[in-house]
């Protein structure tokens, strides 16, 4: 975007800081761990339940991991312009949760795997434009309990390791 100063026009880059790059990249590799796994998996694998304790299918966890990128990218937008996340509680991302695996229950793993390709490279890509001081910008983060963190703190413990962390799950649960 265009920024004008005494007449002169200067450009944004199209990629942030070595640090943006380092992030985009790890949430991507993340993604491609969780595709490259998912797709080895037998359809009785893919509607095993994650554990006793969260019945969500493995597939429906893929799809959630996949579906909830352009929100983690949202908050890390807000975080990163200085404003404050205060609505967004564990509790309303359990109701999300709940309500995205009774509307996704049949998800099939090609659709799945798309969106999980195409968002996390979404994800990946508003990741890359981010500058240094928009990562270490920090506000009141309701997930972090109010706590003022940084965008990258936001950035690692959402779009980045929430595909590890399933994928960790789902190993698990499958004994692989």
């Amino acid at each position: 975007m265009p920024k004008e100063n005494s007449g002169v026009i200067a450009f944004r880059p199209l990629y942030g800081s070595r640090r943006a790059l380092d992030l985009a990249d790890r949430i991507e590799e993340g993604a491609a761990g969780l595709a490259a796994f998912a797709e080895q998996l037998t359809d009785e694998e893919w509607k095993t339940p994650i554990s006793a304790t969260d019945h969500r299918p493995v597939g429906v966890v893929v799809h959630h991991v996949a579906a909830v990128y352009p929100v983690e990218i949202e908050l890390v937008r807000a975080i990163a312009s200085g404003k404050a996340v205060t609505d967004v509680t564990w509790e309303v991302v359990a109701g999300l949760n709940a309500e995205h695996a009774r509307e996704n229950e049949a998800v099939s793993k090609a659709e799945a795997l798309a969106l999980l390709r195409r968002n996390s490279r979404m994800a990946a890509g508003a990741v890359r434009n981010l500058t240094d001081e928009e990562l270490d910008r920090s506000a009141r983060f309701s997930l972090s309990y109010g706590a003022p963190v940084t965008a990258q703190f936001v950035i690692e413990d959402h779009p980045l390791r929430h595909s590890w962390h399933h994928l960790a799950k789902i190993r698990e649960a499958l004994g692989k």
